[in-house]
C-alpha cells in the first residue's frame, strides 16, 4: 500500500494517461506535423555530387546545422550538430558510414576531438547491411586512411554481454598527434524497435557518462543506420535526464524537448514505440536517483510494453529473428503447418533409381533427398519437415526429367546437323566431280569445229603463198 501511495512525477502521470488512452500513435504524429513547420532546407545533401554520400535518400542533414569536413576533397557528410543548452549537451548525429565514406567519418572524429563513438546498431540487420565496419578487426593492426592522413589501430575490446567497448588509437601522420577514442557498441537494439529493458539501456548510458564522452566541448558521435531513430532516442533520454537532475523532475516537457532536438536533425525518433520507451527510460532514470530506490517500484510501468526478441550477447553480423507468422496474422492457429495437396503421379516423372547413364555427357546430379516418412503415421505427414522432403523429392524428379529431355533433344539436333553436313559434303563432291569431267573431255561438236578451223587456216596459208609467188613473178 505504501508503494501505491508514493507521489508520481508529472512525466509518469503523463505516461500513464497516454498509455491508458492508447494514444501513442496520435501523439507521435502530432509531434511530426509540428516539427515540419520550421521549413529548414537540405540543399547540400541534394546536390548531384553529394547524393551518393547519403545512405537513405529521405534522411538528409539540415544546411544550418550540418557538419563541415576539413580534410577531405569535399566538405559534405551526412551529419548534424544537435545542441541543447539547457542540458549542457552537444551531440553529432550521423548515419552509419558507407564503404566509401569511412575516410570522411574518421576525419570528422579527429577534427571534432571526439572522445567516444556511440554505435547503436549491428552491421547487418534484417538481411540488409546497415553500416560498413569502419574499425579494424585485429588487435594492433594499423589501418591507414591515406586520403585524410590518418591511421587507426584497435588496442582493446571488452564485452559486457549486450554492448561492447572498444579502444581505438587515432593517429595523425602529418602532425604525429595521437588520440584514444572509445567505441561503445550497443548490439541488441533492433531496427525500428526498442531495447528489451529500460534498465539495460540506463546501465549503458551510465557507462557512457562515466567515460566523460558526453562533455559538450568534445561532442560525442552517435549513430545507428540512418542516425535518427535509435540515435534520437538516446539523445532524448540523456538530455531530459540531465535537465531533470539539475533543475528538478517536473521541469521538463519531453515532447517539447523532442521538437527542439528535431530542429537540428530531421526525424529524430522514428516510431511511437521509441517515443514510449523514451518516457519509460526517463521515469526509470528518475527513480534511480531516489535514495530509497527499489526495482520493484517501477516494475508495473513496463507491463504494457511488448518484449522484443533479442539475443543477450548478440553477434555483430547476426540479424534479429523475424517475428512468427502467427503474430503478424493475429491468430494463434496461424503457425500450424498444413500439408500440401497431393501431386498427381506421372509415368514421365517416375525415376525410381535416380541414376543416369555413365556414358552421357550430362552433369552428374546430386543424390536425391531422403524420402519422407511412411504415410501410415498421421502424426508425421503434416509436419513441415515431411512436407519439405516430399516437395524436394518431386522437384528432384522433375529436374532430372527435364535434364534428360534436354539431353535427348540436343542429341537429336546433333544428329540432324551431322546428316546435313554429310548431305552438303556429298553434294559438293558431286558438283566438283561434274565440273572436272566437263573440263577434261570436251564435246564432239567442239572437236569437229576445231578441226575445220585448222583446215581453213591451212588453206589460207597456202593461198597466201601462191599470192606471194605471183607478186615475185610480176616484179621480175
Amino acid at each position: 500500500m505504501q508503494d501505491e501511495e508514493k507521489p508520481r512525477s508529472i512525466v509518469e502521470v503523463e505516461y500513464m494517461n497516454i498509455t491508458n488512452e492508447n494514444s501513442w500513435p496520435v501523439i507521435y504524429q502530432k509531434i511530426g506535423k509540428e516539427s515540419l513547420a520550421h521549413g529548414y532546407t537540405c540543399n547540400e545533401a541534394r546536390k548531384p555530387e553529394n547524393k551518393h554520400l547519403n545512405r537513405y535518400r529521405d534522411v538528409n542533414p539540415y544546411d544550418h546545422s550540418r557538419v563541415i569536413l576539413q580534410r577531405c576533397d569535399g566538405d559534405y557528410i551526412n551529419a548534424n550538430y544537435v545542441k541543447l543548452d539547457r542540458a549542457n549537451r552537444k551531440y553529432i548525429l550521423t548515419q552509419g558510414p558507407l564503404k566509401f565514406t569511412v575516410n570522411h567519418f574518421w576525419s570528422m572524429v579527429f577534427h571534432e576531438k571526439t572522445k567516444a563513438i556511440l554505435m547503436l546498431n549491428k552491421l547487418f540487420e534484417k538481411n540488409e547491411v546497415k553500416c560498413h565496419q569502419y574499425w579494424p578487426n585485429q588487435f594492433n593492426s594499423v589501418c591507414s586512411l591515406k586520403e585524410v592522413n590518418l591511421e587507426i589501430t584497435l588496442t582493446s575490446v571488452e564485452n559486457f554481454g549486450y554492448y561492447i567497448v572498444r579502444k581505438i588509437l587515432l593517429h595523425d601522420t602529418i602532425t604525429l598527434e595521437s588520440r584514444m577514442v572509445l567505441h561503445f557498441h550497443y548490439t541488441t537494439w533492433p531496427d525500428f524497435g526498442v531495447p528489451s529493458s529500460p534498465k539495460m539501456f540506463l546501465d549503458f548510458l551510465k557507462a557512457v557518462r562515466a567515460s566523460g564522452a558526453l562533455e559538450p566541448d568534445c561532442p560525442a558521435i552517435v549513430h545507428c543506420s540512418a542516425g535518427i531513430g535509435r540515435s534520437g532516442t538516446f539523445c532524448l533520454v540523456d538530455s531530459c535526464l540531465a535537465i531533470m537532475e539539475r533543475d528538478g523532475q517536473d521541469t521538463v516537457n519531453i515532447q517539447e524537448i523532442l521538437k527542439e532536438l528535431r530542429q537540428s536533425r530531421m526525424g529524430l525518433i522514428q516510431t511511437p514505440d521509441q517515443l514510449r520507451f523514451s518516457y519509460q527510460a526517463i521515469i526509470e532514470g528518475l527513480k534511480r536517483l531516489a535514495p530509497d530506490y527499489s526495482e520493484e517500484d517501477s516494475s508495473h510501468i513496463y507491463a504494457a510494453v511488448p518484449e522484443e526478441a533479442e539475443e543477450a550477447g548478440g553477434s555483430e553480423i547476426t540479424p534479429p529473428p523475424p517475428p512468427p507468422r502467427g503474430e503478424s496474422l493475429g491468430r494463434s492457429d496461424a503457425v500450424e503447418f498444413r500439408p500440401l495437396p497431393p501431386i498427381p503421379t506421372s509415368t514421365s516423372l517416375d525415376l525410381p533409381h535416380f541414376s543416369l547413364d555413365s556414358s552421357s555427357s550430362e552433369e552428374s546430379l546430386p543424390s536425391p533427398p531422403c524420402e519422407a516418412a511412411s504415410d501410415d503415421s498421421d502424426d508425421n505427414t503434416s509436419s513441415p519437415a515431411v512436407v519439405r522432403k516430399r516437395r524436394n523429392v518431386v522437384l528432384y524428379k522433375r529436374i532430372t526429367e527435364m535434364r534428360k529431355r534436354a539431353s535427348a533433344s540436343e542429341e537429336l539436333r546433333e544428329t540432324k546437323r551431322r546428316k546435313l553436313r554429310y548431305a552438303v559434303q556429298s553434294e559438293t563432291i558431286d558438283i566438283v566431280r561434274f565440273i572436272n569431267e566437263d573440263w577434261e573431255t570436251p564435246s564432239s561438236e567442239e572437236s569437229d569445229d576445231n578441226e575445220s578451223d585448222d583446215n581453213e587456216s591451212d588453206d589460207n596459208e597456202s593461198d597466201d603463198d601462191e599470192s606471194d609467188d605471183d607478186e615475185s613473178d610480176d616484179e621480175d
